[in-house]
């Protein structure tokens, strides 16, 4: 009988030969075979750089220390600076690694990494205002919420929305992977997907929130409230075009869309103050007003 030191030799063997197999198929084709992996941004530096700045959104909730108007810039300028150092190295990989790959058609030059930052930096006072107003939708909107302080700490959602609203402005500024990276963080640890690229006027809530998808053309007013499980998709996955076409929903101010209801298509506009029941499956506008609930497909009331 064979002892484990005996039979330690064969699997080193065949432990090599995996290891020598998996080297060769990286001599094939595959797109997953690029090698040049430390040009390409951190994962892990960008979402730490977006904890910064969220404790600069809501420091009050976030700090260790007490806060006073003496030591509160002070407090503000150590979560800037270190994110601000993060986000410019993390937006040079990202636009260098593009240019290196040939896909230089984007409106930044390698190099706008800091002039990027600066200008999210610049709207941080404006995005503190649009998500304060997200939280009050939260709160005005959800009578099981107590407080202001209990949707910031524990509303998914918030979470979600916060992440968004960052990303979209660098989305916005035309940096390449870091808004996605950022929205899909959030997507993993809330279960809700919003597209950086959508875009979301004031007041947004969603509740429960788990399962909702936003895509990357959906347009909101202001007032829009989701549940959980709702879907603003596209009706087809179209080939990749010169041209991007608008593939996902209109929201208009004020419509409310409840669980499960499934929304597509780029020319499907959901009228002002509509309500959209739970389940609903709809591929069609509907005019301002409407109450749609059952599988209404082309959108009758």
């Amino acid at each position: 009988m064979q002892t484990p030191t005996q039979t330690q030799p064969k699997r080193f063997r065949e432990l090599d030969d995996a290891i020598d197999a998996v080297f060769a198929s990286y001599s094939g084709t595959l797109e997953i075979d690029n090698l040049e992996t430390a040009a390409l941004p951190n994962k892990r530096a960008v979402t730490e750089a977006i904890d910064c700045l969220k404790h600069v959104i809501f420091m009050g909730f976030y700090s260790t220390r007490e806060l006073t108007p003496n030591n509160l810039r002070q407090g503000l300028a150590e979560h800037m600076y270190a994110a601000y150092g993060v986000l410019v190295d993390q937006i040079e990989r990202a636009l260098t690694y593009e240019h290196w790959m040939g896909r230089s058609d984007r409106k930044l030059p390698a190099g706008a990494g800091e002039d990027v930052v600066l200008s999210l930096f610049r709207d941080l006072p404006e995005l503190r205002r649009l998500i304060n107003a997200d939280v009050r939708a939260a709160y005005d909107g959800d009578p099981a919420a107590k407080n202001i302080e209990e949707i910031v700490f524990s509303y998914p959602s918030i979470e979600a929305i916060v992440a968004y609203r960052v990303a979209h402005r660098l989305f916005l500024a035309g940096v390449p992977m870091i808004p996605r990276i950022i929205t899909e963080h959030a997507h993993a640890r809330t279960g809700i997907d919003i597209s950086p690229g959508a875009q979301i006027g004031e007041r947004f809530f969603i509740d429960h929130g788990t399962g909702v998808v936003i895509g990357e053309t959906s347009v909101f007013g202001s007032d829009v409230k989701l549940y959980q499980g709702v879907t603003l998709g596209a009706l087809s996955v179209p080939k990749r075009e010169e041209q991007p076409r608008k593939r996902h929903p209109t929201v208009e101010d004020g419509v409310t869309i409840y669980a499960g209801a499934t929304i597509l298509g780029g020319d499907t506009v959901i009228g002002a103050g509509s309500i959209i029941g739970g389940n609903v499956w709809l591929t069609k506008s509907v005019p301002p007003g409407s109450r749609v609930f059952g599988h209404a497909r082309g959108g009758d009331e």
